[in-house]
């Protein structure tokens, strides 16, 4: 176990050691580099990720590439990753600067020097177009990416020909705003749909409960109840009246005998 953890902190350092070792410009022309070493060959983090960190570390104060190395090896191997990823990124820059130091005004002086330097800039200039293109092309496009790049580049090209003092900083943090912005109106709108929709449901079931008993009171199925009882009683009535009338004669002799007496006094008159 701990023979693996040192094998990535080790892997973290050399990686890291490699992408500075080979890059020159600055944390810009090295976003190229990082992307297609940490991407696309050990995928260690996803595209859509490695573009999160590239906009955190612009936002974050220090060099884009030494802070882009301490939020990987930091993912990779805690706080020892980050600080193997970080030493390992800073390490070329240290060690070729120091060489240079020592024999500053000889070194420059070189006519070969001079020409690497033109060709190194012409190089540089292609690392940084070649990696803010690979990032444009893998922004989602939608309305809010496509206006906010659109007028950014629109802004810096007018700032720079017409010489205006606008620090790439206010881009950042106007940018950022506007996402933040952007994102409290959707979710406060998507809260207020949600609840709309609940009171119009609410609203749907009282009307339909309302229809219910409305029409139970129109097609009269209490009232219906009701006949069905009297009906019955009725049907008993009948029946009683039925079996009175339906009585044999002799059933009651005295009011056979008064019948018999008023028939035999109507005679005799």
């Amino acid at each position: 176990m701990f023979m693996k953890k040192l094998k990535n902190l080790f892997s973290l350092f050399f990686t890291m050691f490699k992408i500075a070792l080979f890059t020159f410009g600055g944390g810009y022309a090295m976003i190229a580099l990082i992307e297609r070493e940490l991407v696309e060959k050990k995928k260690w983090i996803e595209q859509e990720e490695f573009m999160d960190i590239i906009a955190m570390a612009e936002s974050s104060p220090g060099p884009i590439a030494v802070n882009t190395a301490t939020y990987i090896g930091y993912k990779r191997g805690g706080v020892l990753g980050s600080a193997f990823s970080t030493l390992g990124v800073v390490m070329p820059s240290f060690i070729i600067i120091f060489i240079i130091s020592l024999f500053f005004d000889e070194f420059l002086s070189l006519k070969y020097v001079n020409y690497a330097f033109r060709g190194i800039q012409a190089c540089v200039i292609f690392l940084i177009a070649s990696a803010g293109i690979k990032m444009a092309k893998k922004i989602k496009a939608d309305l809010m990416n496509i206006v906010l790049l659109s007028a950014t580049v629109v802004l810096m090209i007018l700032f720079t020909l017409f010489s205006v003092n606008f620090s790439t900083v206010f881009f950042i943090l106007i940018g950022g705003g506007i996402g933040v912005f952007l994102y409290l109106f959707s979710l406060m709108r998507s809260k207020v749909g949600k609840s709309s929709n609940g009171i119009a449901g609410k609203k749907q079931s009282d009307a339909a409960a309302t229809d219910i008993d409305s029409g139970k009171n129109a097609s009269g199925t209490e009232p219906e109840e009701k006949s069905n009882v009297a009906d019955g009683d009725e049907k008993k009535d009948g029946e009683i009246r039925l079996r009175f009338n339906d009585r044999p004669n002799n059933a009651n002799p005295a009011e056979k005998g008064i019948k018999d007496k008023e028939r035999k006094e109507g005679e005799n008159v």
